[in-house]
């Protein structure tokens, strides 16, 4: 199971490993403090050794400023800092104006010999128009007690070597130059930024908002100075109370001649009454923008922006259709009940934490939410215990109400339901939709949902989707080279932050609509470095090759196989869920993988491409099967298993077998008997496969310590225990079954 789309703490760097890793000298040193002081040296020296090793002619020059700031050579620093602007602008000129500003004006006053970076900050966004300084000052801030522990933990894997590999000396510059110029520019950021602000913005902080039922909601304002009479409002709702992230985000809108708006869930940032992350958003939200549409400021019309939960509740706001509601531009959309806190009815573990974090004060709970040892040994303890899912609380010895209520709903029943859209409700959204989201964004399937529950009862929506080879926060942060391992191809490096305002400006100012979106499903075929415009995901290909899942004979692996079979034959499969040896176990954290790891499940491989295809779209399958247990939890993962033998993840579906035909209602298996089961992946893809690439299968029963385990039993799973697991889950899959995929020829 993929974890991508959980928040990760970073300091924003790609990965370094490069084509030669060659080792370069260090002298060895008695401790860290040591080694840190010969940094400057040692880049110096680094630096006469340095080459162009690695394809990434834009990675490479970042590692050489990088390097030349470290060793002092300042103009040369800024020099390349210039040089990567102008590589930049080609995909995202917005982001090129302020790339590594905080660099250039470290440098800058190094060379003027100024004590404080205050005057260099006051110089360089004094010609930045709003818009770049509302790019560049994200940039600027940084946790700097997680750099320091960084830095540190760097320092003392080189303790004591006479060599440093190549990569990890690149990654120790980058981690002490964040540190040294964090520590100077962070004391000076609260002058310079109330000083920007006061020039630029009208900011009214902690203002009163009317919700729904009487609620009283709370949040921020910001005007730009630059615009006369009212202006379109855009509008992020959310539970996430960070008002730096908030006023990062109005400020943006502002910037771009928009009112900015952000506006907290009920029960936070001193809104009174107890938190529910997902239950009032929708009818608060609605609430909202009415209020606002009110407002002297505004002309009436209101757009909504937003990430992840931001932008549940945009979809959250249109089941209740406010009339002042004229657009969305949703990203990694979560939609509770169908991706969160559960996939395919089965509960994931990475979201017992967020309610914690979310939901236990009026802001958020970062020093128990990024606990990592706890929520580890928590997953441990209760999978070598073999506790009931529901015990999870108990376990980790402090309650948890907000998940201990999810639990008592795991079909998509009326709780679920009351959150977002259903039937007639998608019908009567009519407003422009952006939904933009990622082949390595865990969300998609949140905005798969929403795309299919629109069309299906709003044919003629004005939906639009765009995706392309990105992660989880690229919305937020923008889109970076390499992701889960995978290197983007350079047409895929958009400037996705800067397109929420060009399709903004396109509804609210007639604007041309951005170039990226020409049709209604817009992708990136990885690979191919080319995009793609079609009118509906079926219409991305033009074939569906079907394989069915041969038995192995002699070979570890089964085949793929487009002839359909005769006989009876099957795949046996056994899993002992008593079996606890296997508690060290993790799923990868990459997609793109040297080796494939089954872990128990059974593999299918088909036969070489002969030629380049193109796989776009979803795929399905049909499983035919006999087990001897009521139910089960399943994964259908595939692969693209490349010609140099490694492996790409390109899609995989998750489900409860016994909600296979109804997110809601459940239907057992029935022991001992042959039967089917369709599935539907809901992770769109598209790639580009090269002549000897082959598809690979793995189908997997879920056992481990990540996510609910269904024992079998037929007892609702969370109250499942190990003795539950009695004899082995045993299976036969039969070589009718098959899987669907769908090719562009």
């Amino acid at each position: 199971m993929r974890k991508a789309w959980l928040l990760a703490w970073c300091l924003g760097c790609s990965s370094l490993a490069s084509a030669q890793d060659a080792a370069w000298p260090s002298p060895p040193v008695d401790s860290a403090a040591a080694l840190e002081a010969q940094i400057p040296a040692l880049a110096r020296q680094w630096l006469a050794d340095y080459r162009d090793a690695d394809a990434d002619a834009e990675r490479e020059q970042t590692h050489l400023m990088r390097l030349q700031l470290v060793a002092g050579r300042y103009r040369e620093a800024i020099e390349t800092i210039h040089a990567l602007r102008e590589r930049r602008a080609g995909t995202a000129p917005v982001q090129a104006t302020t790339l590594f500003l905080q660099y250039e004006l470290y440098a800058d006053a190094k060379l003027r010999g100024e004590r404080s970076l205050l005057p260099a900050l006051r110089r360089g966004f004094a010609r930045l128009d709003d818009r770049a300084a509302a790019q560049a000052l994200p940039a600027f801030g940084a946790n700097l007690t997680r750099a320091r522990q960084d830095l540190d933990a760097a320092l003392e894997k080189q303790h004591g070597k006479t060599a440093v590999p190549r990569s990890e000396a690149l990654e120790l510059v980058r981690l002490y130059l964040f540190h040294r110029v964090y520590t100077e520019l962070l004391p000076q950021m609260p002058t310079f930024t109330a000083e920007d602000e006061a020039r630029r913005y009208t900011i009214e902080r902690d203002i009163v908002v009317p919700g729904a039922d009487g609620a009283s909601l709370r949040g921020l304002v910001v005007r730009p100075k630059s615009a006369h009479g009212p202006q379109p409002a855009l509008l992020g709702f959310t539970i996430y109370v960070n008002d730096d992230w908030s006023l990062s985000d109005a400020k943006a809108a502002a910037a771009h001649g928009y009112v900015g708006v952000v506006v907290y869930s009920r029960g936070k940032a001193g809104s009174p009454g107890p938190v529910a992350p997902y239950e009032h958003d929708g009818a608060d939200a609605a609430a909202a923008i009415a209020w606002i549409a009110r407002q002297p400021w505004c002309d009436g019309r209101v757009g909504m922006y937003g990430n992840s939960y931001n932008s549940f509740t945009q979809w959250a706001a249109a089941k209740h259709r406010p009339p002042a509601l004229k657009a969305m531009m949703t990203s990694a959309s979560t939609a509770p009940g169908i991706d969160v806190p559960m996939q395919g009815n089965v509960f994931l573990n990475f979201l017992y934490p967020w309610p914690l974090w979310t939901a236990s004060n009026a802001t958020l709970d970062g020093d128990s939410y990024g606990d990592q040892a706890r929520w580890q040994r928590l997953d441990r303890t209760w999978y070598e215990s073999g506790r009931a899912y529901r015990d999870l609380p108990k376990i980790d010895g402090a309650p948890n109400p907000v998940y201990s209520r999810w639990l008592q709903h795991p079909g998509y029943d009326a709780y679920w339901q009351a959150m977002t859209p259903q039937g007639d409700e998608f019908a009567r959204i009519d407003i422009p939709v952006l939904a933009v989201t990622g082949y390595f964004d865990g969300a998609r399937v949140g905005v798969q949902h929403y795309y299919d529950e629109h069309l299906r009862h709003r044919p003629n929506a004005d939906h639009t989707l765009l995706i392309g080879p990105w992660g989880h926060f690229a919305m937020q942060t923008g889109v970076v080279r390499f992701v889960e391992g995978y290197q983007v191809d350079p047409s895929a490096l958009i400037d996705l932050p800067e397109l929420r305002y060009q399709w903004f400006d396109h509804v609210f100012r007639g604007s041309p609509k951005p170039e990226s979106l020409r049709d209604r499903v817009n992708y990136q075929v990885m690979g191919a470095d080319v995009w793609k415009h079609a009118p509906s995901i079926e219409a991305m290909a033009n074939e569906r090759l079907r394989l069915y899942l041969q038995p192995a004979t002699r070979a570890a692996e089964g085949t793929l196989a487009e002839k359909k079979p005769g006989g009876n034959a099957f795949s046996a499969q056994i899993v002992n869920f008593s079996d606890r040896k296997d508690a060290d176990w993790t799923s990868p954290a990459e997609s793109l993988l040297d080796k494939l790891d089954p872990r128990g499940g059974l593999a299918f491989v088909s036969e070489p491409f002969a030629a380049p295809v193109e796989l776009s779209g979803l795929f399905s399958g049909r499983l035919d099967f006999l087990t001897n247990k009521h139910d089960m939890d399943l994964t259908v993962s595939l692969y693209e298993r490349m010609a140099d033998g490694r492996y790409l993840l390109l899609a995989w579906h998750l489900g409860r077998a016994s909600y296979a035909k109804d997110r809601d209602r459940r239907e057992l298996l029935k022991p001992g008997k042959r039967q089917t089961l369709d599935f539907h992946s809901e992770r769109l893809v598209s790639r580009r496969l090269q002549a000897g690439s082959r598809l690979v299968i793995v189908l997997a029963i879920n056992k481990q310590r990540d996510m609910q385990i269904n024992y079998g039993s037929g007892k609702d799973v969370s109250d499942e225990t190990i003795a539950d697991a009695a004899e082995p889950m045993r299976l036969r899959w039969y070589g009718n079954s098959h899987i669907d995929v769908p090719l562009a020829r």
